[in-house]
């Protein structure tokens, strides 16, 4: 059993273990859900696609075609063959 103790300002730190287990880094987030048997359940806050759509576009950057990116992929298999 893995135990950790609550400080005065309501923070606990995470095991090793258990931040191994579920890829936790410094800066990730994680929620709590609470269970109808008063038991705490935490896993790591992951974002839908929908929440960062757009994200990586710069502004006034030109648009690419499906098309034009698999060529480019292409090319690059290409270049790292020769």
């Amino acid at each position: 059993m893995l135990q950790t103790t609550l400080t005065s300002k309501g923070q606990v730190t995470i095991p090793k273990h258990v931040r191994d287990s579920l890829c936790l880094h410094a800066g990730d987030k994680v929620e709590f859900i609470i269970t109808e048997n008063n038991e705490v359940l935490i896993r790591p806050f992951t974002k839908k696609a929908d929440d960062v759509f757009g994200k990586l576009q710069k502004m006034g950057g030109k648009t690419v075609s499906i098309e034009q990116m698999d060529e480019a992929i292409r090319q690059k298999m290409r270049e790292s063959f020769e």
